[in-house]
């Protein structure tokens, strides 16, 4: 996988997904991917109260802060690079978060469709 030259979903350059907090396989605020991040987490998404809850109660708790490990805990609006199943899930649930195409990586497809990630945009508004 190259990384000097991430692609979206949409053809373009890999925008920035976030960085207060700062997220991405790397911590590069990017979702930059490899063959090394087994989770694939690909799509940058604007975390919602609803979406926390949902993942909370599926086992991977995104808002308890736990500074040992640098994470200070999500809350609604920040941005975060997601893991494409899970993404998946949610959205099969009808709990998926809003989704920022410019910044999800383009091996997202690998796992997710297209069509559904256009659906829950919000940079194509």
């Amino acid at each position: 996988m190259d990384m000097e030259d991430p692609v979206n979903v949409l053809g373009g350059q890999l925008a920035d997904c976030g960085r207060d907090p700062v997220t991405g396989f790397f911590r590069d605020g990017c979702c930059n991917t490899s063959d090394e991040d087994m989770g694939s987490h690909t799509i940058c998404v604007v975390m919602t109260a609803d979406f926390l809850a949902f993942s909370k109660a599926r086992g991977n708790d995104l808002s308890t802060p736990m500074p040992q490990f640098g994470f200070p805990g999500l809350k609604p609006g920040d941005r975060r690079c997601l893991c494409a199943a899970r993404w998946q899930e949610a959205f099969e649930a009808g709990m998926a978060p809003k989704v920022r195409l410019d910044a999800t990586h383009e091996r997202a497809l690998d796992i997710v469709r297209l069509p559904d990630l256009i659906r829950h945009a919000i940079d194509l508004h």
